[in-house]
C-alpha cells in the first residue's frame, strides 16, 4: 500500500486493546405476545424510550424487529456474559410496560419476508438502499465475539488462525433449525439465509496487516462500500477497537450458553497466538472451510468436518474433545474454565436440538417462540 493510501485509511488506524480481553453483542428479536408471540416492528419507538443506562449499551439493527445488546470489554469471560446478561433482563423490565418481549435464536421459527420493515437509521436506510430487497429477508439473529490484540499484525495472525474453527463454532452454537413456519432441515438456516448478503462467509487469509488495509480501503476508495463495517464475514478486524471480531454463530436463547461460546473463543484465541494449533497450511484450505462451515450449518455437533492433514471426515463432536482437551490449560490460564465444561455441555444438545425437543413436545411452534421468551427472561 502506498503511504498516500495508509495515510488517508485513517478508519485502518489500530486501537490497540488489552491481550485477550473480550466483549460481545447479541442481536435479539422483539416479541409481542399478544399476537401470537410474532415479531414486533417497533424499534424506532423502544430505542428512544429506553433509559439512559440501558440505551448506551442497546442499538438498532437494519430491520426494525432487532436490537442489538452490546457489552463493554472484559478482562473475563465471566464478566462480559454476567454484564450481556444483565442488559438481557434490563432489557426485559423496560419492554415490560410497552407490552413487548424479547427472545434470542438465531432465526424466529414462524416470521416472513412480509413481516420485515426496514429501521428509520441513516446507517439501515443505506444498506437497503445497496442491499434492496435483500435487506428486507426475514431477520437473523447472531453472537458476535470481539478478542483484544495489541498490535494489527498479531491480530492478523490471529485472524487467520481462527478460519479453520470457525465452521465448529457454527456448529456449536447452532440455534435456528425453524424458518418460516417449518422444520429446514438445517441446524443453522441462519447461515444460508445471511448468505444472501455480499461479502458474507469466511474470508480469505492475509500476509499482514497491510496486505488486509489495502485490500479493503481499495474497495473503500472506490466507494463499493460506505466503510469496512459492510464487510460481513464470519471473522473481520475491528482496529477502532482493536479486536478481531468472531461472527459467524447463531445468538444463543440462554445466557448460560452465551459465557460457554465468549469463554470458548477466549480460550481458542489464547491457544492459537501462545501455542499454535491449526498452524499447518492445509488447515485454512478455503474448499475444505466452505464444505466444513455448510456442514455445520446443516447439521450441527452431528456434522462430519473435513479433517484436511489426515484426508478424513471426523464428527464435529469428537474436534470439540480434542480442542477442548489441548485448551483446557489455557482457559485455566484466563481463568474461564468453567465456560469450558458448559460448552461440553452445549456439545451435548445445542440450541437447534432443544428447540426441536421443546416442538416435540407442543407440536406448535408459537410454544417454541414463548420457551424463547420465557428463556430470555
Amino acid at each position: 500500500m502506498t503511504i498516500e493510501h495508509a495515510a488517508a485509511a485513517s478508519w485502518a488506524r489500530w486501537h490497540p486493546s488489552a491481550a485477550y480481553t473480550v466483549g460481545l453483542e447479541e442481536e435479539v428479536m422483539l416479541l409481542d405476545a399478544e399476537h401470537a408471540w410474532a415479531l414486533a416492528r417497533r424499534v424506532d419507538e423502544v430505542v428512544p424510550a429506553l433509559t439512559p443506562e440501558l440505551a448506551a449499551h442497546v442499538s438498532a439493527e437494519t430491520q426494525n424487529s432487532v436490537l442489538e445488546l452490546a457489552s463493554s470489554p472484559h478482562h473475563s469471560a465471566g464478566a462480559a456474559a454476567a454484564q450481556a446478561h444483565a442488559l438481557r433482563t434490563d432489557l426485559a423490565s423496560e419492554l415490560n410496560p410497552m407490552g413487548l418481549w424479547a427472545a434470542a435464536a438465531g432465526t424466529h421459527p414462524v416470521a416472513v419476508w412480509t413481516d420485515t420493515r426496514i429501521s428509520g437509521g441513516e446507517r439501515h436506510q443505506t444498506v437497503y438502499e445497496l442491499m434492496r430487497e435483500l435487506a428486507r429477508r426475514e431477520p437473523t439473529f447472531g453472537l458476535h465475539v470481539h478478542v483484544g490484540v495489541g498490535d494489527p499484525d498479531r491480530a492478523v495472525i490471529l485472524y487467520n488462525r481462527l478460519r479453520p474453527h470457525l465452521p465448529l463454532l457454527l456448529a456449536l452454537s447452532a440455534n435456528s433449525p425453524y424458518w418460516q413456519g417449518r422444520d429446514s432441515g438445517l441446524s443453522s438456516a441462519r447461515t444460508p439465509i445471511f448468505q444472501a448478503f455480499p461479502r458474507v462467509g469466511t474470508p480469505r487469509p492475509f500476509a499482514g496487516y497491510e496486505d488486509y488495509v489495502e485490500a479493503i480501503d481499495l474497495l473503500v476508495r472506490c466507494e463499493a462500500i460506505p466503510e469496512p463495517t459492510h464487510l460481513w464475514w464470519d471473522v473481520r478486524l475491528q482496529p477502532r477497537f482493536g479486536t478481531v471480531e468472531i461472527r459467524i454463530m447463531d445468538v444463543q436463547s440462554s445466557p448460560e450458553f452465551t459465557h460457554a461460546l465468549v469463554g470458548l473463543v477466549q480460550t481458542i484465541a489464547h491457544l492459537e497466538l501462545e501455542e499454535g494449533f491449526y498452524t499447518s497450511p492445509l488447515s485454512g484450505q478455503p474448499e475444505v472451510l466452505i464444505e466444513n462451515r455448510f456442514s455445520a450449518s446443516r447439521d450441527g455437533m452431528n456434522a462430519l468436518l473435513i479433517d484436511p492433514v489426515t484426508e478424513t471426515r471426523v464428527r464435529a463432536d469428537e474436534v470439540m474433545g480434542g480442542l477442548l482437551d489441548v485448551a483446557r490449560p489455557h482457559a485455566q490460564e484466563l481463568g474461564c474454565e468453567s465456560a469450558l465444561d458448559q460448552a461440553a455441555e452445549l456439545a451435548a444438545c445445542n440450541g437447534a436440538q432443544r428447540q426441536r425437543l421443546i416442538f416435540q413436545e407442543t407440536g406448535n411452534l408459537a410454544s417454541v417462540v414463548a420457551a424463547l421468551a420465557h428463556q430470555f427472561r
